[in-house]
């Protein structure tokens, strides 16, 4: 099969040379014995191909993303994704709560405490008070903070035009129409 992937690899997109490999693979197999009374379940069971299954190409590509504009922030401002995320959240609102930034995100409350702590300790975050309900900290970018979330901010954006340069408007049009039907389906909106 290597060969065989070799020769198809050559000049072809991986995926399709993924696809094809596959179900050659696949044809190839010998017939699956037949199934015995104590496995029934298992026989009418439909077949899974992970790479075809939407809820896993959505995680996938979500992560692909996320490593791409990860290398804008992490390179040059020396930041994770958790803190990343942190001042991009708290930026445009001036202030906010960390579980606001926890159910913005939908990161765990501990990865996002620990990004405001790291963020703290560089000066880029301050916690405050809230006035309303004492229990309750407000966190703030620091005059350090908001320097870095402003010269952060058009690379960032820049990144994501470069991403979607691969699609026509027409086709962005509807992705973004399909992500927002996706997240209100969900609750996330």
């Amino acid at each position: 099969m290597s060969a065989r992937f070799d020769t198809l690899f050559a000049g072809a997109g991986a995926l399709s040379v993924r696809k094809e490999v596959l179900a050659e693979e696949i044809s190839s197999r010998p017939p699956a014995a037949a199934p015995t009374t104590a496995t029934p379940a298992l026989a009418s069971a439909p077949g899974l191909l992970l790479t075809q299954y939407t809820p896993f190409r959505l995680n996938r590509l979500a992560q692909g993303v996320s490593d791409r504009v990860a290398e804008v922030y992490k390179r040059k401002f020396g930041l994770e994704i958790p803190e990343w995320r942190v001042i991009a959240t708290v930026g445009p609102l001036w202030s906010c709560t960390a579980q606001h930034i926890a159910d913005t995100t939908r990161m765990h409350k501990t990865r996002v405490s620990r990004a405001i702590a790291n963020l703290v300790k560089r000066d880029l975050v301050e916690r405050t008070s809230n006035a309303d309900d004492r229990r309750e900290m407000e966190l703030r970018l620091t005059k350090a903070g908001r320097a870095m979330y402003n010269e952060l901010v058009p690379l960032a954006l820049e990144r994501e035009r470069a991403l979607l340069a691969c699609l026509n408007e027409e086709e962005l049009r509807s992705f973004h129409e399909a992500l927002e039907r996706l997240e209100e389906f969900l609750g996330l909106a």
